[in-house]
């Protein structure tokens, strides 16, 4: 079995590209699951339950980060859907923290970014750009010939060589080419690793203690005018 982890900022159109996904790989007879990973709501699996059929599963993060999240629940969902008999598990992730990866070290990462979020975006994301495996880009149709080759240009200054596949996934322009990535993807491999190292952020905001300035906390903090740097006991 495959397993493909799908991330990208809220409303980037990953959905809209999974259910084209979805659709070609069932009508080449291949055997899908789904899951979602979001943080308070979501109705995807719902849908591609009811328009695919397939079998699905949905979790909430909470007071995760959506992408701790998913490091958690991944090895039980792959266990899942290969006792389900699945050739594919397509993964969607609301993917938040932009310090994290959310994608599995030997399989397909599947970066989606819209056109129409600035053309800096590809900047700001981090490792969920840069440790991906393909990045697609969404909403072409509504930006200009010259905005779609500075975002393009924008992505490579991130990842190098990374593919980039341009798609109206309103309409399926462009799934193709992500299909033939996904099929030509490596089987799942255990024991199964994180793809990059997550960032050390231990602090105490991340376990409830409310006061503001740095000065009343520890683990690692940061001043407006100074660098990192580690407080502890």
């Amino acid at each position: 079995m495959k397993a493909i982890v799908c991330a990208g900022p809220p409303t980037s159109g990953k959905t809209t590209v999974l259910k084209h996904v979805v659709k070609k790989l069932k009508g080449e007879g291949q055997k899908v699951a789904y899951l979602k990973v979001d943080v308070q709501y979501a109705d995807e699996d719902e849908v591609f339950s009811k328009e695919f059929g397939i079998p699905v599963k949905k979790v909430y993060s909470g007071e995760l980060c959506p992408d701790h999240c998913n490091v958690m629940v991944m090895g039980d969902a792959i266990d899942w859907a290969l006792a389900e008999g699945m050739d594919f598990l397509i993964v969607e992730t609301a993917g938040l923290c932009f310090r994290c990866s959310p994608y599995i070290e030997g399989s397909l990462g599947i970066a989606v970014l819209e056109a129409t979020s600035g053309m800096n975006l590809p900047r700001k994301i981090g490792p969920m750009l840069s440790l991906a495996d393909i990045a697609v880009v969404t909403k072409i149709d509504l930006v200009s010939q010259a905005e779609r080759e500075v975002f393009r240009a924008r992505i490579q200054e991130a990842t190098g060589d990374m593919p980039v596949v341009e798609t109206n996934a309103l309409y399926g322009i462009g799934i193709e080419r992500i299909v033939k990535k996904i099929k030509a993807t490596p089987d799942v491999q255990y024991p199964l690793y994180l793809k990059g190292n997550p960032p050390i952020g231990t602090c105490t905001i991340c376990v409830g203690k409310k006061e503001i300035d740095w000065k009343h906390h520890f683990g690692v903090l940061r001043p407006l005018d100074g660098e990192m740097f580690y407080r502890g006991e």
